[in-house]
């Protein structure tokens, strides 16, 4: 999942995305000073590839 986040001088407001292409297509159209997060769940993480073993 995608968030964009935007800062205006009285709100935030959060934009949620399926996709990272709709976010940055999104994000680019989108006036202000903003953020754009990938949230990575928990359960997803274990399915991941580690980088190092330790």
């Amino acid at each position: 999942m995608w968030i964009i986040t935007l800062y205006s001088q009285s709100n935030i407001s959060m934009f949620e995305f399926d996709t990272e292409e709709e976010a940055i297509e999104a994000c680019e159209n989108i006036e202000g000073f903003k953020i754009l997060s990938e949230v990575i769940y928990f359960t997803d993480s274990i399915r991941l590839k580690p980088i190092y073993n330790f």
